[in-house]
């Protein structure tokens, strides 16, 4: 095993590779796909880009870019060449300054890009699930989609467990974190279309998050009482005392709305905006109580305001709400880091679909 003098890294056979990239610390920590240049070019020519066209700088090592590089990325992690618009554009979102990668990467929190997909890019570029067990196994889109991202982070962003990527425990959506939005089954206008893109478009919306936390509900909409049940729970769990968002009042959360609860809300009228709002409005901890649990991080109350609430959101826009996986009894809620110089927001990037393309049968001689 060897560095050609072309750049390009040399091994006797393919098992010989793999074993170079585990130890060159260019893998997840599972085996990969090899990225030979023959796999390679086949990846940059479905994505009818030249390889050199540069995206932007990834953090914390400001690495550039390329497609080549994200093609690369993406045939380790086992993507098929109709899931690289997705791919790419979830790169952008991740590169946004908004987005702040370099902290993200470099923060002890347990914070890692969550992927929402919309639009025809669900179908396109997949199908990327929505539904049961989305952010499960089982789903070669989601998983390679996903993965695809976190390599990036690694090999062209230098996030590197335990000297640039420095979370103290991290959590499983490091390894691939990505599904669509059920459009189909939602009362709710699509998440990208609430964010002022048309409904044809395809869209990725990035979110810094923890791991999900499930949150059990029982109820019908024929029950008056469901919906403000729901809208308490669901806001409890999202200021659960222990996460950043109770203590510092800021940072994106997500909501995932499964077709039954969802359901509920929308009976009782409630739309997209309407529920962010309630959820603001109710995701709150005593200061007491958040000073006898962390008193070094929650000062204690000053005479008359011992009823205090504190909030875990300034905004609804904070919030962002999709839906997803089975009927039953479970939604979740996915808090967050809330720090970073724009305080941990939601980005997206628009997919482009119309230059990507398979060619069945197609070989590259080299």
């Amino acid at each position: 095993m060897s560095l050609h003098r072309s750049g390009f890294l040399e091994a006797a056979d393919e098992m010989s590779g793999l074993e170079l990239l585990h130890e060159l610390g260019c893998t997840d920590g599972l085996p990969v796909v090899v990225p030979t240049p023959e796999r390679v070019d086949r990846m940059v020519f479905a994505s009818g880009l030249p390889a050199d066209v540069s995206l932007g700088a990834m953090g914390p090592n400001h690495g550039d870019a390329t497609v080549s590089k994200v093609a690369a990325c993406a045939v380790m992690a086992g993507c098929l060449p109709d899931h690289l618009p997705v791919v790419l554009a979830a790169v952008q979102a991740a590169m946004d300054p908004r987005f702040d990668l370099t902290e993200l990467q470099a923060t002890t929190h347990c914070i890692a890009p969550f992927l929402i997909v919309n639009g025809p890019a669900r179908h396109a570029c997949g199908p990327v699930a929505s539904g049961f067990g989305a952010l499960g196994p089982g789903h070669r889109a989601n998983a390679s989609i996903g993965r695809a991202l976190r390599l990036c982070m690694i090999n062209i962003g230098g996030g590197r467990t335990g000297s640039s990527d420095m979370s103290l425990l991290g959590h499983p959506g490091k390894f691939t974190f990505c599904m669509a939005e059920d459009e189909e089954s939602s009362p709710f206008v699509p998440l990208h279309v609430s964010r002022g893109y048309a409904a044809e478009e395809s869209v990725v919306t990035l979110v810094g998050t923890e791991a999900p936390h499930s949150v059990i509900f029982v109820g019908d909409s024929d029950d008056p009482s469901a919906a403000d049940r729901l809208v308490r729970t669901l806001a409890m769990s999202l200021a659960t005392v222990g996460s950043n968002n109770a203590h510092f009042g800021r940072g994106s959360a997500v909501v995932i709305l499964n077709p039954d609860h969802i359901s509920v809300l929308a009976a009782a009228g409630y739309d997209r905006t309407s529920l962010a709002e309630a959820l603001v409005e109710r995701a709150a901890n005593p200061r007491a109580l958040m000073h006898q649990l962390n008193p070094s991080m929650v000062r204690a109350s000053r005479a008359g305001d011992g009823d205090e609430l504190l909030r875990a959101f300034r905004s609804p826009e904070e919030l962002v709400i999709i839906a997803g996986g089975g009927s039953g009894l479970y939604s979740m809620v996915l808090p967050s880091w809330g720090a970073g110089p724009h305080v941990n927001p939601s980005v997206s990037a628009r997919i482009e679909l119309n230059e990507a393309c398979e060619i069945p049968g197609m070989t590259l001689d080299r």
